[in-house]
């Protein structure tokens, strides 16, 4: 029963127990009465302080048996042997990225008590999509999840919005769904997924591989690398120039969205442009060209 419950049964009964007390008492029992309050007010703290460790108690030796068996679950399946434990038959497997919640500046105790706040509240939202309870390791910056799982990708996606929503901070997740034995890697590659992403700047959400399927394979070793890299060299001492590519890009050629992202004109936009192409010899106008810079920007990204 919830500790609440429990508690407001034993005010009902004091309650009770007080009417029955004072009934029929007359102006002269008052002292009396008085002084009874006084000894009931004590039983009544006494009983509560009681009641309440004694709840407390049974329920950490629960949460602990609980906790501890899986906690042992994900150790295994983190390791790949799961012999002796009953795995979920599929997992997802996230890697999750938390914004800072307001409540959370500085470091006293209201930045701790917000923490912890915004962590139960995305673990209530994990819980509440997965079969059983999900298998978690988080701390106020993110973390890794796994979602005993047999639904589709579509709720993952409204998952990440809701827990955002329910712990008010930003949530950035990179995800894969997998059997018992593929958790390590999914880890693996979830845990690069996340840092192409925040490489790349890009916005919280939901993360799969194949939405960064060209940063994932330029951030693999090749010879190319340094080759593509290269090719925005003559842009290393404009910074200004630099930045402008990067946001051009992003969205979509627009000049009027990439300037009203760097606080200038959209002349300034298409001068800049213009300044990009003269030094690099790459029009982002032209298709080919314009894989090229993609190519160069998130090759310069895995290079650093």
């Amino acid at each position: 029963m919830p500790l609440d419950a429990i508690l407001a049964a034993y005010q009902i009964g004091a309650a009770m127990a007080w009417e029955e007390l004072t009934a029929g008492a007359e102006p002269a029992d008052l002292p009396a009465f008085q002084e009874a309050l006084g000894y009931f007010l004590d039983f009544q703290r006494l009983l509560t302080s009681a009641v309440s460790a004694a709840y407390l108690e049974v329920r950490q030796i629960l949460d602990s048996q609980e906790h501890g068996g899986q906690h042992a679950l994900m150790t295994a399946l983190l390791a790949g042997d799961t012999a002796g434990h009953r795995p979920a038959p599929r997992y997802a497997v996230l890697t999750l990225a938390f914004g800072p919640h307001p409540d959370e500046t500085g470091s006293g105790q209201r930045a701790r008590i917000a923490a912890r706040r915004k962590i139960r509240r995305v673990r209530t939202a994990l819980d509440a999509v997965a079969d059983e309870p999900a298998l978690t390791a988080l701390d106020a910056s993110g973390g890794t999840a796994l979602l005993p799982f047999s639904t589709g990708w579509e709720v993952l996606h409204d998952l990440v919005a809701g827990a955002a929503k329910a712990a008010d901070i930003e949530v950035t997740a990179a995800a894969e769904i997998t059997g018992p034995a593929g958790v390590p890697g999914a880890v693996a590659q979830t845990a690069e997924i996340m840092e192409l992403v925040r490489r790349a700047g890009r916005p919280p959400g939901l993360y799969r591989l194949a939405d960064v399927l060209l940063d994932y394979q330029l951030s693999r070793p090749s010879g190319a690398l340094a080759a593509l890299a290269a090719l925005l060299a003559p842009l290393d001492r404009r910074p200004d120039l630099l930045g402008t590519l990067e946001r051009y890009l992003a969205f979509d050629l627009d000049r009027r969205a990439t300037g009203a992202a760097l606080h200038v004109h959209p002349n300034t936009v298409a001068y800049r442009v213009r300044r990009i192409s003269a030094l690099t010899g790459l029009d982002p106008g032209r298709p080919g060209d314009l894989q090229l810079l993609n190519a160069a920007l998130v090759a310069r990204r895995s290079l650093r």
